[in-house]
């Protein structure tokens, strides 16, 4: 090819490295939307493959571990669920915090359980983020139908809950969680790769997190000194106004919402911005 017919060639694709720290190319990840339908398509299939109950784990996961915490933390333990079913107490918690520890545990895992995948084949690697958590939704959208089962149950059996206007918020929610999780999921993807200590630690992490978040028991219920420790957890808000939502109970304020949004918004664009940097040159050091 002659050195004019080069200079005229017009290409359709050009792959490029953006050094600059701010450089987000959100229009690429809109065209490579298929992929993503793609591989939530392929999680959704793989996870349940070769399983007997199939999809029915979605409702035997939750229904197990919220009865566990009825018998335990319910009833051996006395702990308060604010006069609400202990049931849909628990089950209101569980089906919270599956979303969001599932979705944080697989984000932080992207870089390295995905390396072989980035090493062969060029696409953003935001898509692998917004897929997990778009695969998870549909998980956390059955059982959140099973929560909302009990929910009617106890309204026009036993009257024992008071949904409120507040359950319109639910989509934000929602919303709120994926967000934080994948934010914070890709703020650690972007230290494992170098620090792989931070990978061992992750799990005995989320496990200590989870008593630091109002799943097991209200704000109410935690000891005036210790108090503290829900009220700087940007979750607190999120799970205060699903169960203040749903059941009517809780110590919900909008004060408290307000700043789970505040603080998510930072921990998503900060987790972005990290990720987006690192994924140029993690190669080197996954």
């Amino acid at each position: 090819m002659s050195q004019l017919e080069t200079t005229n060639t017009e290409w359709t694709e050009v792959i490029e490295s953006k050094n600059k720290f701010l450089s987000l190319d959100l229009k690429e990840v809109w065209r490579y939307r298929d992929l993503v339908y793609m591989l939530v398509k392929r999680d959704f299939i793989t996870s349940f493959k070769q399983t007997v109950l199939g999809p029915l784990w979605f409702f035997v996961n939750p229904i197990l571990t919220t009865m566990m915490y009825v018998i335990v933390f319910g009833n051996v333990a006395g702990l308060s669920t604010d006069g609400a079913p202990m049931m849909a107490f628990y089950l209101s918690g569980v089906t919270l915090w599956n979303y969001f520890s599932t979705c944080l545990l697989a984000t932080s895992n992207v870089f390295k359980g995905n390396a072989s995948i980035f090493g062969k084949v060029y696409f953003p690697r935001l898509v692998m983020p917004i897929s997990i958590v778009l695969s998870n939704l549909m998980r956390f959208a059955v059982q959140f139908c099973l929560f909302v089962l009990v929910v009617l149950y106890y309204y026009f059996k036993e009257g024992s809950v008071a949904p409120n206007w507040w359950v319109l918020a639910t989509p934000l929610l929602i919303l709120l969680m994926a967000g934080f999780a994948m934010g914070a999921g890709m703020f650690i993807s972007s230290l494992t790769t170098k620090y792989k200590d931070m990978s061992m630690l992750l799990g005995f992490g989320i496990s200590l997190f989870m008593y630091a978040t109002p799943v097991i028991m209200p704000v109410s219920a935690f000891p005036e000194k210790y108090k503290w420790i829900p009220e700087i957890n940007p979750l607190t808000g999120i799970f205060e106004c699903f169960k203040y939502g749903y059941l009517g109970v809780g110590d919900f304020s909008i004060s408290m919402l307000m700043y789970s949004v505040i603080f998510t918004m930072v921990i998503f664009f900060l987790g972005l911005l990290v990720f987006n940097k690192v994924e140029k040159s993690f190669m080197d050091t996954v």
